[in-house]
């Protein structure tokens, strides 16, 4: 899950992309919504938090904005203004859904998962082989095995099996598990890449994950790439 966290609130914004990163989701955050707004238009996310008082362009004109430029990235609205007349701005200027501050982490995330349900209808049990992930407990099997993984492991993992068969770059991996201010020169992918490997893989044993030289990384069921 890559998440756009539009917030002027540094400790706010700060609280949301911590809860978050912890679920295993890459976090850009802007300040006002201008810088927001273009961050939205230039990269894909899964869904944006999008608070409704901001600098520059409030969170109405920020998502009347991305409709018309025809995005439809999942927007949940968030803002201390509780009244039903708010609300219901938010959902008409194009928000998808609408979360009162305070809140609990845990409903945030909740409806954020919700959001990315709805948006692109993926399943949430991914089978590749006998490697299995459920996304609803966010567990991953090999076989009878659980394999034990890190947050980061699982968005790692999660994104390469939503796109069993496709040569994934390094770029394209780092700035969908990571975020858009991801170092390009170093070698985290790599290095979580092998983790993953360690983890999932059987001693003696064709990998799950295999480097296209020149290219990336892509995942294939070893034993069908055999027959």
């Amino acid at each position: 899950m890559r998440i756009l966290v539009v917030e002027d609130e540094r400790k706010m914004a700060a609280f949301i992309s911590r809860a978050v990163s912890e679920e295993s989701g890459a976090v850009d955050w802007a300040g006002d919504g201008e810088a927001g707004l273009d961050l939205a238009k230039t990269y894909e996310y899964d869904a944006i938090v999008l608070d409704l008082m901001l600098p520059k362009l409030d969170g109405l004109a920020v998502c009347r904005a991305l409709r018309a430029a025809g995005k439809r990235t999942p927007v949940l609205m968030v803002s201390a203004r509780d009244m039903v007349v708010d609300r219901v701005k938010g959902l008409d200027a194009g928000a998808d859904d609408y979360l009162t501050k305070p809140f609990a982490v845990e409903e945030l995330l909740a409806r954020l998962r919700a959001l990315e349900r709805r948006h692109d209808h993926a399943p949430t049990t991914l089978k590749v082989g006998d490697l299995q992930l459920d996304a609803s407990t966010r567990t991953a099997h090999r076989g009878a095995r659980t394999v034990a993984l890190t947050a980061r492991e699982y968005a790692l993992l999660e994104y390469l099996m939503r796109r069993t068969g496709t040569i994934l770059t390094r770029t394209m991996i780092a700035e969908r598990v990571w975020n858009c201010t991801f170092e390009h020169g170093s070698n985290v992918v790599d290095v979580y890449i092998k983790h993953l490997r360690d983890k999932i893989d059987e001693p003696g044993k064709p990998t799950f994950i295999q480097a296209v030289r020149g290219a990336g990384y892509v995942l294939r069921d070893p034993q069908a790439a055999d027959s």
